[in-house]
């Protein structure tokens, strides 16, 4: 496939990025994790940009509320090192002269990852906290919590704990599973996959698939087997990138990327050019961008594709667009917003 970078601006500390659609037209968005911006780039071309805020910044996810015409919701003043307690999401909405309207409805300490997993018609709101209160920046002797609720619209999020005791509980990714979104969490006890009720009266489910120091983690079927895999950096901001497959009910190791070195932050499963991937990064080291692939010579064996060196991404986004696809990327180390356009 073939891959061509567009870098969008220069962004102190870019962090988080996603997408939204607004009147049908796609918008690009990446936020600073610093006291910085939150900025918009619209399709289909995506050479210009808008702000979304000014600040406060310190921004780790933004998820958007399905349905809700760009309606999004983020994590604002979730800072660098552990000056975290005033960590908080805001709803923001697009209007129509290019504004957004910013409201915060819930404070939560430490809240680093969340998101919406909708099952008919509800959508659930899903958190991890990485701790729980720090006094300093290597003070890991109060584990954070997995908090859930039901989002019913702009106003006071009300949440309760549904586990606690996830150390460094950093790692979040979103997993459709037999027609049902479920999320995947991750801390030095593990992995964890939490099913939001099935009905309005149905209970919250976790169960614990993976036992030992997890930062991140995603999966896909890689191979095309019909069997998940799942890629893992390890262990917390860790300086293995991995990837394992259940073999006889024990998950064994089948790839490692050849770098070894300290702060692996992307893991994200995706499909390029209709092909499933793992795409990597690395904010340490050769801060590389790669994605990991089946090679070609043996569909059994997983390979490493560099896509850039020197970048040092922190979280990355796919869209799907006709005859194209494109990777967001929120390049940290570098203090860049990037596009990734791919095509076969």
């Amino acid at each position: 496939m073939k891959i061509e970078k567009r870098k969008l601006t220069t962004l102190k500390s870019a962090y988080a990025c996603n997408s939204i659609e607004v009147d049908g037209q796609t918008r690009i968005l990446l936020a600073s994790e610093a006291k910085d911006r939150c900025l918009a780039w619209s399709g289909p071309d995506y050479t210009e940009s808008h702000t979304v805020w000014e600040g406060p910044g310190g921004t780790m996810s933004i998820v958007p509320i399905p349905g809700a015409n760009g309606e999004f919701l983020a994590v604002q003043k979730f800072y660098r090192f552990y000056d975290w307690e005033e960590a908080q999401v805001v709803h923001v909405r697009p209007l129509g002269d290019g504004a957004y309207q910013v409201t915060d409805i819930l404070h939560l300490p430490y809240l680093h990852r969340f998101d919406l997993l909708t099952v008919g018609g509800r959508h659930y709101f899903i958190a991890g906290t990485l701790a729980t209160t720090k006094a300093t920046q290597d003070d890991w002797s109060n584990p954070g919590k997995i908090w859930i609720g039901e989002y019913r619209g702009v106003g006071p999020l009300s949440l309760s704990v549904l586990k606690d005791g996830i150390t460094q509980n950093h790692g979040y990714s979103r997993l459709s599973r037999d027609g049902v979104m479920r999320g995947l969490i991750t801390g030095r006890e593990g992995a964890f996959e939490v099913t939001p009720p099935l009905t309005p009266d149905g209970q919250w489910s976790v169960r614990q698939f993976m036992d030992w120091p997890i930062s991140d983690i995603s999966a896909i079927d890689i191979d095309g087997d019909g069997e998940l895999e799942f890629a893992t950096i390890e262990p917390f901001h860790g300086q293995y990138f991995r990837v394992y497959k259940k073999i006889d009910g024990v998950f064994k190791l089948i790839f490692e990327h050849p770098e070894v070195t300290e702060f692996y932050h992307v893991v994200v499963a995706a499909t390029l050019a209709g092909k499933p991937v793992f795409i990597g990064g690395c904010r340490r080291g050769k801060r590389q961008l790669f994605y990991v692939r089946p090679a070609r010579s043996d569909p059994l064996v997983l390979e490493p594709v560099l896509i850039e060196e020197g970048v040092g991404p922190s979280n990355v986004h796919v869209l799907h667009e006709k005859g194209r696809d494109i990777i967001v990327a929120a390049n940290r180390e570098s203090d860049e917003a990037a596009l990734y356009f791919v095509t076969e």
